[in-house]
């Protein structure tokens, strides 16, 4: 294990500590228990860090471009979002990215590449467990999941066109030429690998991916929302 691993590794540790503390000072109440909410932050951060890292959940479609990847690591953020607060979702999201660093290092996109998973990812869980916080019924769920949507396709297309697909082309030297005869494999149409791209590629991807992370979420979170309260079970009444 190098140096950048134990220093991810050891990040990941702090950043569940903090969570534990954050939500001791936010909910004060002797029901809660530090201890484990610490252990739930930890068991949705490697769940996530398993559907992230491991190849198998990983699934590539044959019509889009091969390096645009299915998978599944936002459906536990998603969870402990909508059941602890949007903060512990996107901690999820931080925890499993920062986790990639811990079992491969410097990553071939030096950082780039889960630096926009990131964003993305972020961006799509905090909004919508945002809304879901202050409105905790269907509609708010509805809301929450097109609002976040909307602002991560709109995030992804600019993040592509103005950072990745430079980044690949300028700093890792990949041809300009070659990307696009790529993404013109699964996709003929696209005859640039700017804006051409973002609306036939990355736009009905990213809708796609959302539509069925949101599907995977709704139906789990119904399932287990009840067991993944951090408060006390309430006292039964000596009547029940």
């Amino acid at each position: 294990m190098d140096v950048y691993s134990i220093v991810a590794l050891v990040l990941v540790g702090v950043l569940i500590i903090l969570a534990g503390k954050l939500f001791g000072a936010m909910f004060p109440s002797t029901e809660y228990s530090p201890v484990r909410m610490i252990s739930r932050i930890a068991i949705f951060g490697a769940m996530a860090s398993i559907l992230y890292l491991v190849p198998v959940f990983k699934i590539k479609l044959p019509f889009f471009p091969s390096f645009l990847e299915l998978h599944f690591d936002e459906v536990p953020a998603f969870i402990a979002g909508f059941a602890y607060g949007p903060l512990t979702g996107v901690l999820v999201i931080v925890i499993k990215t920062v986790m990639k660093f811990v079992f491969y290092g410097v990553t071939p996109t030096l950082g780039v590449g889960e630096a926009t998973d990131l964003i993305l990812s972020s961006v799509y869980v905090f909004i919508a467990c945002l809304i879901y916080k202050k409105k905790r019924n269907l509609k708010g769920v509805a809301i929450g999941f097109t609002i976040a949507t909307l602002a991560q396709v709109v995030v992804a297309m600019f993040i592509n066109v103005y950072i990745m697909i430079p980044f690949y082309c300028n700093v890792m030297n990949y041809p300009v030429d070659r990307l696009l005869k790529l993404m013109q494999v699964a996709i003929p149409a696209i005859n640039d690998v700017e804006w051409s791209y973002a609306f036939l590629a990355v736009l009905p991807f990213n809708l796609l991916k959302d539509a069925i992370v949101i599907v995977v979420t709704f139906v789990l979170y119904r399932s287990l929302h009840v067991f993944l309260r951090f408060e006390g079970k309430k006292k039964r009444s000596r009547h029940a």
